[in-house]
């Protein structure tokens, strides 16, 4: 029990940085189902969410990915058997201005099975913001600490099992990114001292 709750507060973490910022848009209604095309450092990659899964998540998914949120992110946490985790912005600006804009939990509809797309959060309810993973491995195990996921991977699972995987865990409790100072610098941060992380060149909505 004791590894189960600690492999579950190291996979919720979320940077905490402040910075004054505009606040951000009001998340666009996504279409009832939609497919995003990943191109990265790697190849591509195709999601495809299916909004009735977590309608809240679907929906601020659909915003950020319109908005380029993604383009030049790193896969900065990657931890093979279990998930790959992106979501902090190339700009800090554009991280700063999606700080505050937490979203409701969503009902666990769908388990956390291989190749599904979950959001990350904090320990307390309606914490999700920006990030998100990958599960590499069935996490089922997350379904009931409120991981809803909104998609799966359904083209190029074999590229995101590809992912630079060295770095390990985050700090504090690894030698990884630490997710305060890639918030608060950005993409200069990842590639001074972990240039070896993948990345999405550019997440597009496919028409």
């Amino acid at each position: 029990m004791r590894l189960t709750a600690l492999i579950l507060s190291v996979l919720v973490f979320c940077g905490c940085s402040k910075q004054a910022s505009e606040a951000a848009p009001a998340d666009e209604r996504a279409p009832e189902s939609y497919k995003v095309r990943f191109d990265t450092s790697k190849g591509q990659f195709d999601v495809t969410v299916t909004r009735s899964w977590a309608p809240l998540g679907a929906d601020r998914f659909y915003t950020l990915v319109k908005s380029g949120f993604y383009d030049g992110a790193r896969f900065f946490r990657v931890m093979p058997g279990f998930v790959v985790q992106f979501g902090i912005a190339a700009d800090p600006a554009v991280t700063a201005k999606w700080r505050d804009a937490n979203l409701q939990d969503d009902p666990v509809i769908q388990s956390n099975r291989p190749g599904t797309i979950t959001y990350a959060a904090e320990n307390n309810p309606n914490t999700r913001s920006t990030q998100v993973f990958i599960n590499l491995a069935d996490n089922k195990r997350l379904d009931a600490s409120r991981f809803a996921p909104f998609g799966a991977v359904t083209q190029g699972m074999d590229v995101v099992q590809q992912f630079y995987s060295e770095y390990g865990e985050g700090a504090p409790m690894g030698n990884g990114p630490d997710q305060s100072r890639a918030e608060s610098e950005g993409n200069a941060y990842f590639v001074r001292e972990f240039p070896k992380l993948d990345y999405i060149e550019k997440a597009t909505i496919e028409k």
